[in-house]
């Protein structure tokens, strides 16, 4: 007695179509699956088992021969429960119905309820995308995060025994809705209003916002860097429908979609503290899981202390920073996750925090200063944007009872700006300015004859790199959709030199 089940294999975020085999033959009660199954996938068989016989069926007493196929591909997870346990059925004949059309996935419990599995996202996008005809069969917990996959024939599931139901009597098949992205950005608790003084430094978040520029922040303890970065993510524009699916299948596949949680609609906002490993940073690991760069993607990733990073950690950013993604390499196999995400990193000036305070003196001699700051390699440091020193506020300003501009004031400017960049941006299949490649800025961004003559003077006086001034007429463009200008004047080099020239006195 023999039969075949579809389901899907998760790799990475990669879906692979998996034949599940399953014989039954003659002889002493044996239950064993092959095809490369990891721990979870060899603990089926208890699962199995138990929910077969508490579902109301019978488990073969025979010798029972489960193949994953493709012998050659890892499979992990518990995708592979409710497959299993329908082909052991229609193998002994307890299911007659025809199964082809289905694709089965889900975690089975021992009393035969589904359970809901990580990764169900990035397997049905892939496979609905090369053929749209099927209809999955998950556990219902999973069907929130599906909503973003239009038209896709999902049977939403309590156990084993209600997908039997429906498959002989006919299922009620559900047709996912179109998707439609909230309307707006949660407001945060965390407001920009909050802010006490700082003029400056609110000015350059708006425009890391609006042009998606990774900025660096320096300044003493308690100037406010943490609360500028905290409250980044509530001035960015709200997600469209392809960020929303691009974060949510990564959290998917991560496992970090919260219960209750179908989606992530909001822009994610990472914060690794400054022991955390190059694998907990980038991804990797045993499973190759994803990092907190890929879990930060279109949001803010935020690294407090920068040089207090293991320096391997802090170097392996420099390729993820420049192409948007991440590739990890393993010996079987070889995974690509996205790692959009702008980065926002803060550290004090010096060991002791103090150096050019005003009102604490610094104990640092000018090695341990000079030491301390070259823990930020030169090539890691010009891939910042913009790089801004924070001064502490003066007591005036911490007494002030006027309540600064809100996040929703700004991030209504911050998204105007975007709107007047997206039509040049998406033609290229870009998001935002901080994107564009050196040869598509000196193309696209146009500069007035002042502005021109002041960008070339900068470029002697200030010993820009090619990096370096690509990434000041970046800014320069940002600032100019913030103003809602169609040429880049020399105001706005000039504005944006001056988040620039901050890293050429960084031996200062």
């Amino acid at each position: 007695m023999y039969a075949t089940v579809a389901s899907v294999s998760v790799v990475g975020l990669t879906a692979h179509p998996v034949q599940v085999e399953v014989d039954i033959a003659d002889g002493l009660p044996v239950f064993t699956i092959v095809g490369l199954p990891d721990a979870t996938v060899q603990e089926a068989r208890e699962r199995v088992k138990s929910s077969v016989r508490n579902a109301g069926f019978r488990f073969p007493a025979h010798r029972i021969t489960v193949n994953l196929a493709p012998a050659d591909l890892r499979k992990e997870g518990a995708f592979f429960d409710l497959p299993v346990a329908i082909g052991i059925l229609k193998a002994s004949g307890q299911l007659e119905a025809p199964l082809e059309g289905y694709v089965f996935l889900g975690e089975l419990s021992l009393e035969g309820t589904l359970r809901p599995v990580h990764g169900v996202l990035p397997a049905v996008a892939g496979l609905a995308a090369a053929d749209g005809t099927h209809t999955y069969v998950v556990p219902h917990q999973n069907v929130g995060e599906l909503a973003l996959l239009e038209g896709t024939r999902l049977l939403p599931s309590v156990g084993l025994s209600e997908v039997v139901q429906a498959i002989v009597e006919g299922p009620v098949i559900l047709v996912v809705p179109a998707y439609h992205p909230p309307a707006g950005v949660v407001d945060s608790p965390l407001d920009f209003a909050d802010v006490k003084g700082q003029a400056t430094a609110k000015r350059a978040m708006e425009i890391a916002a609006a042009g998606g520029h990774n900025i660096l922040l320096t300044g003493s303890p308690g100037s406010g860097k943490t609360m500028l970065a905290e409250r980044l993510p509530g001035i960015m524009p709200p997600m469209m429908r392809e960020e929303v699916l691009e974060v949510t299948t990564v959290y998917s596949a991560a496992g970090l979609l919260m219960d209750g949680q179908s989606m992530v609609e909001q822009r994610p906002f990472r914060h690794p503290h400054h022991t955390a490993s190059s694998i907990a940073v980038i991804g990797g690991g045993a499973t190759a899981r994803p990092g907190e760069i890929s879990l930060a993607d279109r949001g803010v990733l935020f690294m407090d202390e920068l040089p207090e990073f293991h320096r391997d950690v802090l170097e392996v950013l420099r390729q993820p920073l420049e192409s948007g993604t991440v590739t990890i390499s393993r010996v079987r196999q070889t995974l690509t996750y996205p790692a959009h995400f702008l980065l926002v990193a803060a550290m004090n000036p010096c060991p002791c925090g103090w150096y050019g305070d005003t009102t604490h003196p610094c104990i640092c001699s000018a090695s341990d200063v000079r030491r301390y700051r070259s823990r930020i390699s030169g090539p890691l440091l010009d891939r910042f944007d913009m790089v801004l020193s924070i001064p502490r506020l003066q007591a005036s300003e911490l007494s002030e009872l006027h309540a600064g501009e809100t996040s929703a004031a700004i991030r209504e400017r911050v998204t105007l700006a975007r709107e007047r960049a997206r039509g040049v941006l998406e033609e290229r299949g870009l998001r935002a300015n901080a994107d564009l490649s050196g040869p598509q800025v000196r193309k696209l961004v146009t500069l007035d004859r002042d502005a021109q003559a002041f960008l070339t003077m900068a470029v002697t006086r200030f010993s820009l790199s090619g990096r370096g001034y690509d990434k000041v007429l970046k800014v320069a463009r940002t600032i100019a959709d913030l103003d809602g200008a169609q040429r880049v004047r020399a105001e706005h080099i000039s504005e944006a030199l001056q988040y620039r020239s901050a890293g050429v006195t960084w031996d200062a």
